[in-house]
């Protein structure tokens, strides 16, 4: 017996438990496959932004999760002997997300939050010990087929849509027969977690960046007790020796010793910049590290695949519910550009880390990348897609209520107008499209300076879909939407 669902999402990681959550927000009936019994033990993702905390918001985990998780106040690239060359800080504020700037976090508490959470999702059914083998696209549908690990059955599937959300070797890519577009940067490193027995402030809070072309390597502060360290591997060097306690240890002598801590995980990776030409064929799509691999040194990896989630979810509702797939065609166009931008930049940081330089020369290589030197500056737009506009593609914030609410917490996942009070008194508004402005959120006339606008018009992303300052350029920008044209009078 065949079953029916809208979506199947192949694989049960951050990034498809968080496309998941999002299409059962939406109402898609939801098939979640994962070839293992449990989530993986061991911390890998260490590091994610306001923007992804947003995203948890919306899901409904971000209030359990925050308390799990330990403010970041920033990186510093220091010499060979731990001189400072360049402090780059983050804010501990809440800036315009409604959530602080970064976090660090324990991957396996987050994984356990989104899995708890699923529960409440009535249209989605996430099964584990369920092996994905094959997929084919039939034009209407497309039919999948899994075996029942727990018995060896083989499961039979239709869904409407197939995302891959299953890895760097994922399956789905492999179907859609994607090549991958290579960015240079190819290089195997050490990571070590450790769990700390007692305090040791000395080892400091910030990232460090270890800028030595013989040693580079990376530290990492994680919530609570957790440290890691990242340690680039020579060419020559057997992987397997790098691993074992004795050798771990030595490498560590420097900061701790087995007396201050244990060791949670050792292992060598091979750090890729890789981003696959084609995320979409007919109706199988990819997201994740299935569609994108970065090297760590922005801590962006798990970030670029639940951004990834945030931008398809809404796009697939629609196209489910009105079998217009015109929205899809926008998925690629605009979220390679900006997966791939970020992947630069994690090998432009990746190349300096592996340099000798003075502070003007760590500056003057940062400064290639932006010009800024504030890590608040790397945040791409959108590529080409939907909207119009300069905005058009930019994330925009999240004003706070009257009543103290973040905005999300009131509006669905929606369209949203944001504008001024006087500018609402004039717009009559179409169906499913909200509206925040002056009169009910005290500080929305901040966000809207940040660009210099009387109005933004969200899409269910917070992505700007374009900005206005008069009643006909909004009365214009509505009408681009993709909904009923009829307006409430």
């Amino acid at each position: 017996m065949e079953e029916d669902f809208d979506v199947a999402v192949v694989g049960y990681g951050p990034t498809g438990a968080v496309l998941a959550h999002l299409l059962g927000l939406c109402g898609i009936r939801t098939l979640v496959l994962e070839r293992d019994a449990v989530s993986y033990p061991l911390p890998r993702a260490i590091v994610f932004d306001d923007e992804i905390m947003r995203v948890f918001q919306w899901i409904g985990i971000a209030d359990e999760l925050e308390p799990l998780t330990a403010p970041h106040p920033g990186m510093r690239f220091v010499d060979r002997n731990g001189e400072l060359l360049l402090d780059w800080p983050r804010s501990l504020d809440v800036g315009p997300q409604g959530w602080r700037s970064n976090y660090r976090f324990y991957q396996p508490d987050l994984e356990r939050l989104l899995r708890d959470k699923m529960a409440s999702r009535p249209t989605v059914d996430a099964r584990t010990r369920a092996e994905v083998f094959f997929l084919e696209d039939q034009g209407d549908h497309v039919h999948l087929r899994y075996e029942d690990m727990a018995n060896g059955r083989i499961r039979r599937v239709r869904a409407k849509y197939v995302v891959g959300c299953d890895g760097a070797r994922s399956l789905v890519r492999r179907f859609i027969e994607s090549p991958m577009e290579d960015h240079g940067f190819h290089e195997r490193w050490l990571v070590v977690d450790v769990l700390l027995k007692r305090e040791m402030p000395e080892l400091g809070d910030h990232s460090v960046q270890f800028c030595d072309p013989e040693r580079p390597m990376t530290y990492v502060r994680g919530p609570a007790r957790r440290r890691r360290w990242e340690m680039k591997v020579p060419p020559d060097v057997d992987g397997t020796v790098l691993t074992s306690q004795a050798e771990v240890w030595r490498r560590l002598s420097r900061w701790i010793t087995p007396d201050d801590a244990e060791i949670e995980r050792a292992a060598v990776y091979v750090f890729h910049s890789l981003v696959a030409s084609d995320w979409r064929k007919g109706r199988l799509l990819i997201a994740g590290d299935a569609a994108h691999q970065t090297p760590p040194f922005m801590g962006q990896g798990m970030c670029t695949g639940l951004r990834d989630a945030a931008n398809l979810a809404w796009k697939l509702a629609r196209a489910v519910s009105t079998d217009d797939e015109a929205l899809l065609d926008s998925y690629q166009s605009e979220r390679h550009p900006n997966a791939t931008e970020y992947i630069k930049t994690a090998v432009h940081l990746g190349s300096i880390i592996n340099m000798a330089g003075s502070h003007d020369d760590v500056r003057a290589a940062l400064s290639n990348r932006g010009g800024s030197g504030k890590m608040e500056s790397i945040r791409p737009s959108l590529g080409p897609g939907l909207g119009v506009g300069p905005h058009a593609g930019r994330l925009f914030g999240q004003p706070l209520l009257a009543d103290g609410r973040r905005m999300d917490m009131t509006v669905g996942h929606e369209f949203v107008l944001v504008c001024d009070a006087t500018l609402a008194d004039q717009t009559p508004l179409p169906d499913g499209v909200a509206m925040v402005s002056t009169r009910n959120a005290p500080d929305v006339q901040i966000h809207l300076d940040r660009f210099s606008t009387k109005a933004a018009l969200l899409r269910p992303d917070r992505f700007i879909l374009g900005t206005a300052d008069t009643p006909q350029e909004l009365s214009t920008l509505l009408d681009r939407l993709p909904l009923s044209k009829e307006r409430k009078g």
